[in-house]
């Protein structure tokens, strides 16, 4: 079975590459990208879809029949209306970690009841409402419960409740996405002097606290050590429930965080492994005596997105070759600033959007804004691109459509969903319109232009 499960995945992953390539060729013709559009994102709707199955499919196979299972996709992941839409229509919440986030899941269409709010910085006000409508809260620290505390007094309320803890189990590769070390900025230090004993204590004494929430990182963490972390978490709940003489806690929130291979176009790790080695490394887990929620963003996302930049000029400089693109710091915030923990494949294909084919060359694949580091890639082997060729940059659906950086006051690009159109072709949908060179101007204070040259100059004595 788990041989089969493995080959499926392959098909996929080849499926995934032939789609795309169609959709850049389609993209060309029907004119998403060219001199005037020398940037858009394109998302595989397919693909999503395909995700948002497999995930189903892994957890229904190790949990017992009847247990609630909620996945709730990390909006910060993909932050665009239509995909949490989607996403919505494929039985999933959404975990949001700012008003913002929530106004976004909210405008999806996504319930309260399926929505959880995660964030070490909630304003009263944020708590407020998420209490008014039900949404789940996870709170960070102790200062945060006495806010809720106070709130649950004023109101009642139908959010289930409860707290973030820390198992501090260490880090992986990439430190600024490990949020289980020692010193991090998230959740109670579960192992810090007196904190497992204070978190125990805070749940008898609120009967009201009925989740504990875990989440030990994301891109760079291995899988075992992710799956420890939620082995400290079931621990933490059962010791809880043991001393409270009854099912208090009766749902784990065990995060997300499945990295993601950039590597190739395999999908490695895969949701069923990782469900398989929690299986084991907390057994009663998926017993049905929790519920569970879980919060993925990258995994689901990242291998059906693909930003494509169209090559503005060539050149070469030290005896390599340059080409110039349009996309760079602005889409590609990460893999500009640290290459080694974020790089991106690259694909080339013609001005027609067909691959490219040819011998490999050695050369950077440089973005538009003016600093030397601005480059989705360097010294790579790619057929060599010319000028009015396309850069893909591949398995960008998170993240990458979510931190525009407005360096050089770069616009925002389009992002278009995809999927066949019945009829051997292509259809597109508009998720995220370009952004104007007019929206630049007026993001930038363009009706306050004058508000600096009206303030009185200081007097003269």
């Amino acid at each position: 079975m788990a041989h089969e499960r493995e080959q499926d995945a392959g098909d996929a992953d080849t499926g995934r590459t032939v789609r795309r390539d169609r959709a850049v060729r389609a993209a060309v013709e029907q004119g998403l990208l060219g001199p005037d559009a020398a940037v858009a994102g394109l998302l595989d709707v397919t693909g999503i879809r395909e995700s948002a199955a497999t995930l189903r499919t892994a957890f229904g196979a190790v949990t017992a029949p009847g247990t609630p299972v909620l996945h709730a996709f990390a909006v910060k992941a993909t932050p665009l209306v239509p995909v949490l839409r989607l996403l919505h229509q494929e039985g999933f919440g959404a975990e949001v970690a700012s008003p913002g986030e929530l106004a976004l899941a909210r405008a999806a269409g996504v319930p309260p009841a399926r929505t959880v709010l995660d964030s070490p910085a909630k304003t009263p006000a944020e708590l407020r409402e998420a209490l008014a409508l039900g949404i789940a809260v996870n709170a960070d620290n102790p200062q945060e419960l006495d806010r809720l505390d106070a709130l649950v007094r004023s109101a009642p309320t139908g959010s289930p409740l409860g707290v973030r803890i820390n198992p501090q189990v260490g880090g992986g590769t990439i430190g600024a996405t490990s949020t289980a070390t020692e010193t991090s900025k998230f959740g109670v230090a579960l192992r810090d002097e007196g904190a497992r004993e204070w978190v125990v204590r805070a749940y008898l004494q609120r009967p009201w606290l009925t989740r504990l929430h875990a989440h030990t990182g994301s891109q760079g963490i291995p899988l075992p050590l992710m799956a420890q972390g939620v082995a400290e978490t079931y621990a933490l709940a059962e010791e809880i429930n043991t001393r409270a003489g009854r099912r208090q806690v009766d749902t784990l929130d065990i995060g997300g965080g499945l990295p993601v291979n950039f590597t190739s176009e395999r999908t490695a790790p895969t949701y069923a492994q990782f469900a398989r080695l929690l299986a084991e490394a907390a057994p009663g887990l998926f017993g049905g005596r929790y519920g569970l929620v879980t919060e993925f963003g990258r995994s689901l996302l990242a291998k059906h997105g693909t930003v494509l930049a169209r090559v503005e000029y060539t050149k070469s400089a030290g005896g390599r070759r340059i080409a110039v693109t349009h996309a760079g710091v602005q889409v590609a915030t990460r893999t500009v600033y640290a290459p080694g923990a974020w790089p991106l494949r690259i694909a080339a294909y013609d001005a027609e959007g067909r691959p490219k084919q040819g011998p490999e060359v050695v050369q950077d694949v440089a973005g538009p804004a003016c600093f030397s580091g601005d480059l989705l890639a360097e010294a790579r082997a790619l057929p060599a691109l010319e000028q009015g060729d396309y850069a893909a940059a591949l398995d960008t659906g998170a993240y990458y459509f979510a931190h525009h950086y407005a360096y050089n006051s770069l616009t925002r690009p389009g992002v278009y969903g995809f999927a066949p159109d019945g009829a051997g072709g292509i259809a597109f949908a508009t998720v995220r319109e370009p952004q104007t060179i007019a929206e630049v101007v007026a993001e930038s204070g363009e009706a306050h232009a004058s508000a600096l040259t009206t303030l009185l100059p200081p007097r003269s004595r």
